[in-house]
């Protein structure tokens, strides 16, 4: 009589090699990578609010005339902004508990980095000089597009 793979597993752990540990850890695997799917998708839903929001911010203080407080029209703009880089966290950790590869691994790092550390670091430079503000936009794209590959990249069929 043949037997399945559930049969095998059963008896791995029947005869205490162990082995039947397999099928949860995979099982936890694709849930980690089902959950990078979703925080990816959430991050770019996120992203085009944020673009949103930053037009948004620059037409309230064009209606107020330019000498208006920028802290007030950009303060949802910012908000999401930090709530973002913790979405790319929460994906850089998914990626790796579910070992999506190294591209993806690194992609959700480079994504980590740019969000939380060159997005504040242009916008506080942007109050001396008008270029970094432009970089931050820049920026800003370079940040969906890196979250859209990835969520691309995801979808893909191994």
């Amino acid at each position: 009589m043949k037997e399945g793979p559930k049969m095998r597993a059963n008896h791995a752990v029947a005869d205490g090699t162990g082995r039947g540990q397999e099928a949860p850890v995979a099982a936890h695997r694709r849930g980690a990578f089902r959950g990078y799917q979703w925080a990816l998708l959430a991050f770019l839903l996120a992203g085009v609010t944020q673009i949103f929001l930053a037009g948004l911010g620059v037409f309230r203080l064009q209606d107020q005339g330019l000498a208006a407080a920028g802290d007030w029209a950009f303060a949802p703009h910012r908000a999401l902004g930090f709530a973002m880089a913790g979405i790319a966290l929460l994906v850089l950790v998914l990626a790796v508990i579910a070992r999506a590869g190294a591209g993806a691994i690194i992609g959700s790092a480079v994504l980590v980095l740019l969000t939380s550390l060159m997005q504040s670091l242009l916008a506080g430079l942007a109050d001396s000089h008008a270029v970094f503000g432009a970089l931050h936009a820049l920026d800003g794209l370079l940040i969906l597009g890196t979250a859209g590959y990835l969520y691309v990249r995801s979808r893909r069929p191994l």
